[in-house]
């Protein structure tokens, strides 16, 4: 088998009823469940599956909510026998990496992104920030657009070639979209994202959640996790350092799997809701091999291939 790769999802990704087909049919994928609402003392597996959307959107119910997801199909997958040998998250999914590289329990984890959400939801005034993604415009371009516009704004996600999410003050974003319209860019869309996520307004953010990630005993990554911030591999010294950067840095996504991809990892499996991931992975390199595990009857497709 060729070196295999995990893909854990972030905010944007949550729907209403996801997960539900992996707990009614598999008992380690039922367990998460129960386990987060135990851990955070109250049905978190009930808004889930039944909402209301507007509920499972907050951000600090949609992080801890996509969190048990991606670790209730990591359970399923290794009691099948299917484990990562490294792995990437986008955002809140670097956290789902952690919890699949042993470095931080479950529990453990599902209290502190439900106190990042939290925090990260309060950082910015709802209406004050805004984030877009910017398609069909090389990065450098985009990043010169940001550069010259007056305000806070600049480059929150390094997606793939070709798409990057931009962030900030309302007013500045808006202006840098209008600029990169103007300068090429084949689409440019709003987001659904209640705060400018990974820029320098969430300075505060991360600060604060320094205290929870060094109460929460992180330890060695047992096999290597890109880190967001840097796009390399954890090493255990900086794993509360970059965390609390990750709140306010932009997301290096696609530096982050191609460091997998230039260590021979070839095939990919994105980990929980969506198929976001796969495609930035199929833009990033078209030879790679990915399968996306939203749905549990795709699971039987993917382990013919991979076991």
């Amino acid at each position: 088998m060729d070196k295999l790769g995990f893909l854990f999802p972030g905010q944007g990704s949550q729907y209403v009823g996801m997960g539900l087909d992996w707990a009614g049919k598999f008992k380690e994928a039922a367990e998460v469940f129960e386990e987060a609402d135990l851990a955070l003392n109250f049905s978190l597996s009930e808004v889930i599956w039944e909402g209301p959307v507007e509920f499972l959107a907050q951000t600090e119910v949609t992080q801890p909510a996509l969190l048990t997801v991606s670790t209730a199909i990591s359970r399923v997958l290794k009691a099948h026998g299917i484990v990562p040998q490294a792995a990437v998250g986008l955002s809140l999914g670097e956290y789902s990496a952690l919890v699949a590289a042993e470095s931080i329990s479950f529990s453990a984890a599902i209290r502190l992104v439900r106190e990042r959400g939290r925090l990260m939801q309060q950082a910015v005034p709802p209406g004050q920030g805004k984030v877009a993604a910017i398609m069909g415009l090389e990065t450098h371009i985009v990043e010169e657009a940001c550069a010259n516009t007056a305000g806070v704004v600049s480059i929150a996600n390094y997606n793939c070639p070709g798409q990057v999410a931009i962030a900030g003050e309302a007013q500045a974003v808006a202006e840098a979209m209008q600029k990169c319209q103007q300068l090429g860019a084949k689409r440019v869309v709003t987001l659904p994202v209640s705060a400018p996520f990974h820029t320098s307004l969430l300075r505060g953010a991360g600060a604060a959640l320094r205290p929870h990630l060094e109460r929460a005993m992180l330890l060695a990554p047992q096999i290597p996790v890109a880190s967001n911030v840097t796009g390399e591999y954890f090493a255990p010294h900086d794993l509360v350092p970059l965390l609390e950067l990750q709140v306010s840095s932009p997301v290096r996504f696609e530096a982050g799997v191609r460091r997998l991809l230039a260590d021979g990892y070839t095939h990919f499996v994105e980990v929980g809701p969506g198929s976001t991931l796969s495609s930035f992975i199929k833009r990033i390199d078209k030879d790679a091999t990915v399968y996306s595990l939203d749905k549990a009857d795709s699971l039987e497709r993917v382990l013919e291939v991979l076991r």
